[in-house]
């Protein structure tokens, strides 16, 4: 298995832990992230816009002119989609663009997004961070002793606090959430990936593949 060093808030090493190789050290799909990348943003999409066809938009009673006689076309209404202020055709009605992929493809491709983090040197696992109280600059500290000044990472926390989410929510860059809710997408909109040592458990507890033991 592989090993990764747990650090403290100044990027001092606590100890060593080993990974789980099934999660950590798995094939990368590229399909696989590709599919749920585009299933996640598909079911971002409100969906609400809408446009009015010729029986719905408003006025158009009256034929402008007489069927015969005129020498112009033959028109039944102003509200005709050929006209200016007319319906349209074929738009936008409100919809659902969301769709689902299989539970399974879904483990594969953020294995795959973990790995490549893994391989990338980009996966860092902190010991805890400590938040009594909301503190934006003491946050910002921390991630610069670990990172440097570029600053672009999603912090998965094992305890979810209150104080750490509101201590990360202003600064440019960084995203804080439960590790139960890292997710394909948001793995790849960072550069780097932080995990709280309780919340490496929570992702190997939902993504760890379990072999079939056959007792005879």
């Amino acid at each position: 298995m592989a090993t990764v060093d747990v650090l403290n808030t100044e990027k001092i090493k606590v100890e060593e832990i080993e990974l789980q190789e099934s999660v950590f050290n798995a094939p990368i799909k590229d399909h696989a992230v590709h599919q749920v990348v585009c299933a996640q943003l598909a079911s971002r999409r409100q969906g609400t816009s809408s446009t009015k066809g010729r029986s719905e938009v408003r006025g158009g009673g009256k034929k402008p002119w007489r069927q015969k006689g005129t020498g112009n076309a033959r028109v039944g209404t102003t509200r005709s989609p050929v006209w200016r202020g007319g319906g349209i055709v074929f738009g936008p009605k409100p919809r659902d663009y969301s769709y689902s992929v299989p539970k399974k493809m879904r483990k594969v491709a953020l294995r795959s997004v973990l790995t490549s983090k893994v391989q990338e040197e980009k996966f860092l696992v902190l010991d805890r961070l400590p938040f009594e109280q909301p503190s934006t600059k003491q946050m910002a500290t921390i991630l610069q002793s670990l990172l440097g000044e570029r600053i672009s990472v999603v912090v998965a926390l094992g305890d979810w606090t209150e104080s750490a989410w509101k201590s990360g929510r202003n600064i440019p860059g960084v995203r804080v959430i439960h590790a139960e809710n890292l997710n394909v997408y948001t793995a790849l909109q960072y550069d780097y990936v932080i995990v709280e040592k309780a919340g490496l458990a929570i992702i190997d507890g939902a993504l760890v593949q379990l072999k079939m033991c056959i007792v005879s």
